[in-house]
């Protein structure tokens, strides 16, 4: 049988009394920080015063350095364009400068070709001079001596005359003149020779070799051509090409003479490179032979041949650019 006992109470005196005692040590921490309150908070507010005049401080400390860095920077900004700047003016005078000297440099190494150059042809002139007076019946020609502007300066002249129907019968008195003209101003020559524009002689028996400057072979050569036909295909560079590789010789001072009026057939670059080739040019620059050419209007009455008359005198001109001759354009056939 179960004894009964007395029924267990939470709340008395024992745990009320715990519960006071901790609401009074509350109150006790209360009181005590409210007592110390005003202090606290003016320390508080003290320490952040003082904090926040050490970050404006600080700040204005950080936008003077910020300014004076700012200042440092613009000013090497300025200081390295300046620096730029001077550095392109700098590699522009080097530039000139190369170029300068470059310039130069050629011009220098131009003046010295051109001083050998004509070293070479004061030698060879003198050379020329000295053989010449050596021979006793020659009698030089006048350096004066022109016909149309042409030089004369020549010891051996070769007269290639254009055959063909056109000139025979539109311009053969005047081809006639101009050869007595040519021969005028050489009063004395070691040799001529006469050929069509094909390289045919007018005197087969001469054939190769130079006919004999005498009064009475010039007054052959003007009669004989007075009445001298032969075929011609109207294009110079078969006389010219024969002429050059027939008679040239290095002791030899030539000059053609091509008269003619019609260019038909072929290139002009193709004569103007053919004969460059064979008529090459020595030390001094010059052309193994002087190439003079004479251009006779015939074809100026007939309107078909405009295109021909006009392919023979730019073909004429070139030939007598690029040998050291002249071209002469003669104005009519009287």
């Amino acid at each position: 049988m179960k004894r009964r006992g007395r029924p267990t109470d939470v709340f008395n005196l024992s745990f009320l009394d715990v519960i006071s005692c901790g609401f009074g040590a509350i109150i006790l921490l209360l009181v005590l920080t409210l007592a110390l309150e005003p202090r606290t908070v003016k320390r508080i507010t003290t320490d952040l015063r003082d904090s926040i005049e050490d970050m404006d401080l600080f700040r204005e400390t950080l936008a003077e350095e910020s300014q004076t860095l700012e200042r440092q920077r613009v000013e090497r900004v300025a200081r390295l364009a300046e620096a730029r700047a001077r550095f392109a003016s700098i590699e522009q005078e080097l530039s000139t400068a190369r170029n300068q000297d470059t310039a130069t440099q050629r011009k220098a190494l131009e003046q010295k070709r051109i001083e050998d150059k004509l070293k070479a042809v004061r030698q060879t002139l003198s050379a020329e001079t000295r053989r010449l007076l050596d021979q006793p019946a020659y009698k030089p020609p006048d350096r004066n001596a022109t016909i149309g502007g042409i030089p004369v300066d020549s010891e051996y002249i070769i007269f290639i005359i254009d055959t063909s129907g056109s000139m025979l019968q539109g311009a053969w008195p005047l081809v006639v003149a101009k050869v007595k003209e040519v021969l005028s101003i050489y009063p004395n020559v070691k040799g001529i020779q006469v050929v069509n524009d094909m390289g045919k002689y007018m005197f087969s028996g001469y054939a190769g070799r130079w006919i004999p400057d005498t009064p009475a072979r010039r007054k052959e050569v003007i009669r004989r051509l007075r009445s001298w036909q032969s075929f011609s295909n109207s294009s110079p560079v078969e006389g010219i090409v024969h002429a050059v590789r027939r008679y040239f010789k290095k002791d030899r001072r030539i000059s053609l003479y091509v008269f003619g009026d019609d260019f038909s057939h072929g290139s002009i670059d193709d004569v103007v490179r053919e004969v460059a080739k064979i008529n090459k040019r020595n030390a001094a620059g010059l052309p193994r032979v002087r190439i003079h050419t004479f251009g006779f209007p015939v074809l100026f009455k007939y309107p078909v041949g405009q295109a021909n008359r006009g392919r023979f005198a730019h073909l004429m001109r070139l030939l007598a650019e690029r040998n050291a001759g002249s071209f002469v354009g003669l104005p009519d056939v009287k």
